[in-house]
């Protein structure tokens, strides 16, 4: 009796256990399906909508997005707007779209891109370009913007420290020009080509060396000249954009660099002039110093030799070829010399003390 109850025991302990693990089993299928229906209720949207606007987007590019990590958020609406604005390119594809995607392009800038250039009839522009031109990091749709209305840039650009391109005329005086050019987008070049600061500097560049060829007075008769001769250099070339025009808005006379820089130039060979006159005064000091020294050294010279007379003299005597008489006539040549010295040194200065100053 005690077995039989026992196994019924345990019979409703099993019946008990299984019931619990059915009941998990099928809460988790439940929530299973709920998943698996919003995850198609989802996917059955975006089709719908590719539907019955002809976007041709299929369950199986839905599902294969989702397993890919493509946002069919995006996809999808750009593919609607692609038909819708009847853009005929054969490269707008969901797998084309998708590549993009992957790739870390902006699909609907890229779709809003074509359709401006669709609109605009003027502008040949595939998916092809337009996608290479996002991903090189450039903004595609500002580029057609650009290219449909065209852009004025300021030379020199705003905010930059010069306020002007300051130029010299053929004459001398110095032009301060303000100029702005207008530019449009060049959609073939926009890859690789230079950017508006070359644009600038070039064209910067061309009115300086416009002015430089023209006197002032002629520039300022006929601004007009500037921008033919510097639309005539093709300044755009390798760039992306291209020029329309360049107008000059403004032109101020400044300072006469000619005539500053002549002075300036008078100024230094004057001082060259000075350097060599005191350079050659200096060499003639330098000659009349070696000169005096010279005499000096002759005077020394001649003391030296008027020390050895009376050696002479002495020796002269001793051999008996000086006589006393002829000592007395020597010594009364001497003192008739010294007293004409004397005579001739009073004169001279008794004249110097006449003479009125």
């Amino acid at each position: 009796m005690e077995f039989l109850l026992n196994d019924l025991a345990l019979t409703a302990a099993l019946g008990r256990t299984a019931s619990i693990i059915i009941f998990a089993i099928v809460m988790v299928l439940v929530f299973a399906g709920i998943i698996v229906l919003f995850f198609f209720l989802n996917m059955l949207r975006w089709y719908i909508q590719s539907v019955f606007t002809g976007a041709g987007v299929k369950i199986s590019d839905l599902v294969g997005m989702y397993f890919r990590k493509v946002r069919a958020s995006v996809i999808v609406p750009s593919k609607i707007m692609s038909v819708q604005a009847g853009l005929a390119d054969q490269e707008i594809t969901t797998k084309n779209l998708e590549a993009h995607y992957m790739a870390g392009g902006n699909v609907p800038l890229v779709i809003r891109s074509l359709i401006a250039a669709h609109k605009a009839k003027t502008i040949k522009l595939s998916f092809r370009e337009a996608s290479a031109i996002d991903l090189a990091g450039r903004n595609v749709l500002e580029a057609v913007q650009t290219s449909v209305y065209p852009r004025v840039i300021d030379c020199p650009a705003r905010g930059s420290a010069r306020k002007s391109l300051d130029a010299v005329a053929k004459d001398g005086i110095q032009l301060k020009v303000r100029a702005r050019v207008t530019v449009r987008s060049n959609l073939q070049q926009l890859i690789g080509g230079a950017t508006e600061e070359t644009i600038i500097a070039r064209v910067g560049e061309g009115i300086v060396s416009a002015i430089g060829s023209e006197t002032h007075s002629a520039v300022l008769e006929n601004p007009d000249v500037i921008s033919k001769t510097v639309l005539a250099r093709r300044l755009d070339s390798q760039t992306a954009f291209e020029i329309v025009s360049i107008d000059i808005a403004d032109i101020d006379v400044g300072d006469n660099i000619g005539a500053r820089l002549r002075a300036d130039q008078a100024e230094a060979d004057t001082r060259v002039a000075r350097a060599r006159a005191e350079g050659r005064r200096a060499m003639a000091v330098a000659q009349e110093q070696e000169n005096m020294a010279e005499i000096e050294e002759q005077r020394a010279k001649l003391v030296a030799a008027e020390a050895d007379v009376p050696k002479a003299m002495a020796d002269g005597f001793r051999q008996k070829k000086l006589g006393i008489l002829d000592y007395y006539k020597l010594r009364n040549v001497q003192a008739d010399t010294d007293m004409r010295k004397a005579i001739s040194t009073a004169g001279e200065s008794t004249v110097k003390q006449v003479t009125p100053r």
